[in-house]
């Protein structure tokens, strides 16, 4: 695949039922951060509000999500249904997206931006 240039480009590049589940985590991610900037970063989808909230990407056998390693601690207990690295988990493509689950990450993650970026002002 050729460097994506943009979020739709990215999931153009794969087959369809794999497209469907980029674009399920997409909205859920739109839907829980409107305000954030989609843009592609190290290669993969992710999204800007404050810094960096999430990336996500697809692989042969999962949807890689990456909050970070304190979005993946603050949620270790829920996430531990999942296989993952200390800052990624990665759902199984043969499973439905824990929407509620990845909401709520973006949730922490806009907040976690939003009190580093006042901490920065406050300097």
């Amino acid at each position: 695949m050729d460097k994506p240039t943009d979020i739709d480009a990215y999931i153009a590049g794969f087959p369809e039922p794999i497209q469907d589940l980029l674009q399920e985590i997409r909205a859920t991610i739109k839907r829980t951060a409107p305000e954030a900037e989609e843009v592609i970063s190290y290669g993969m989808p992710a999204f800007r509000q404050n810094g960096i909230l999430v990336y996500f990407a697809a692989f042969k056998n999962h949807i890689g999500f990456y909050p970070i390693p304190s979005g993946i601690e603050a949620f270790r207990e829920e996430l531990s249904a999942f296989k993952g690295t200390k800052g990624s988990v990665h759902f199984p493509l043969d499973k439905p997206l824990p929407v509620e689950l990845i909401a709520r990450i973006v949730n922490f993650r806009i907040d976690e931006n939003r009190k580093k970026a006042l901490l920065k002002k406050k300097i």
